[in-house]
């Protein structure tokens, strides 16, 4: 089967931004040294522009997770074009598409299934898309959105200024402009580059599926700390309208974290958020299908496996019956329709269930892992 026509653009664009940052830089800084200033930009530029992809043209643009003021959506649409991954309305119809056909070789666009190089750069250099670059119909909403169609018609002009035109004026200001566009330029640009290309690539094939295995994403917190945050890559393709990768307090996602600050200023709302009882019905039915897969080759796997989907159906239950109570405790607060003895009620019903879940999920989780005797 004939390959597809080669990218010469950008097959030069990765070859020469790659030398330059993996020969030219390393000679620089051996022979001439960068200053402190520089490498500070440089690490600011790489969060600015890197996590102006995650937190707008992922999460903002391609999600619509959250709505952000023009001026936000400004500086992340500049941004986005300093990281030089194509326009908002392009990446945004490429990501739509992965997410509808996941895995799917002939229609995802970057489609892990096709191997970790193609998923991480190869699917960039052959016209893979011809047939469909210009074809931006599932993205309707963004064709509305002026910022999104200004950086689309001016998307050249704003990469060069931006990558080369900021950088050389810091560099001005710095006393050494060629140092200053050598690293926070192009070296900058290069690492950016790879890190999010990660999520498609690595994000893919290395970590755990918590959430769902129905498709190849990964959840991996070395990899969140390299990406933005964009590691939980599992609970992303199953919850993909959530403005959060990483859910918990501890987990690294700076891009959720940049989201909810601009929210206390007014500078985001409308922060999209998946119920959390969703969240934890997904991960107790990964738990019960790995469970029974284990099952399935014990000799008694019929006895077992009755004890799993019963400890599991009351762990369903018991996770409704706390979420409804919470719910309408939440409403009713929110209507001060709760007069004191209905508080008290409600309130002292909740703290029972919320003990009972916790008590539930321990025991649920040492049935699941076949950590107890059963008869």
């Amino acid at each position: 089967m004939k390959k597809p026509r080669l990218i010469i653009t950008n097959i030069l664009v990765f070859v020469i931004t790659g030398l330059i940052a993996f020969v030219g830089v390393p000679y620089w800084a051996m022979t001439q040294g960068f200053d402190t200033t520089e490498i500070v930009t440089t690490l600011v530029l790489f969060y600015a522009t890197g996590m102006s992809i995650t937190a707008g043209y992922h999460r903002l643009w391609s999600h619509k997770t959250y709505d952000a003021h023009p001026v936000v959506k400004v500086v992340l649409a500049i941004g986005g074009a300093m990281a030089l991954q194509n326009s908002i309305l392009h990446w945004s119809s490429d990501h739509r598409v992965h997410h509808r056909h996941v895995d799917e070789d002939d229609k995802d666009p970057y489609s892990a299934g096709k191997g970790l190089w193609f998923s991480h750069i190869g699917w960039m250099l052959r016209e893979y898309q011809s047939h469909r670059y210009d074809d931006y119909s599932n993205c309707k909403d963004l064709q509305k959105d002026k910022v999104v169609m200004w950086q689309h018609n001016h998307y050249l002009p704003i990469v060069l200024i931006a990558n080369f035109g900021l950088t050389g004026f810091l560099g001005w200001l710095n006393g050494d402009i060629f140092s200053m566009i050598l690293l926070a330029g192009v070296f900058r640009l290069v690492a950016v580059h790879h890190v999010t290309f990660f999520i498609n690539s690595l994000a893919h094939y290395w970590g755990s599926q918590p959430y769902t295995d129905t498709n190849s994403a990964r959840d991996n917190g070395i990899l969140a700390f390299f990406t933005f945050g964009e590691g939980y890559h599992n609970f992303h393709h199953i919850f993909e309208y959530d403005y959060r990768n990483g859910i918990r307090w501890y987990q690294f996602d700076p891009t959720k974290w940049l989201i909810k600050g601009l929210s206390f200023v007014g500078l985001t709302k409308n922060l999209r958020t998946c119920p959390e009882e969703r969240i934890e019905k997904a991960r107790a039915a990964m738990q019960l299908k790995r469970a029974s897969q284990k099952v399935s080759k014990l000799p008694n796997a019929e006895e077992v496996m009755q004890t799993l989907q019963k400890e599991y159906d009351v762990l369903l239950q018991k996770m409704t019956d706390y979420y409804t109570t919470k719910k309408r405790i939440m409403n009713l607060r929110k209507k001060h329709l709760m007069r004191s003895m209905e508080r008290l009620e409600l309130d002292l019903k909740y703290k029972e269930l919320k003990h009972s879940l916790v008590l539930q999920k321990e025991k649920w989780l040492k049935v699941s892992q076949l950590e107890v005797q059963f008869a």
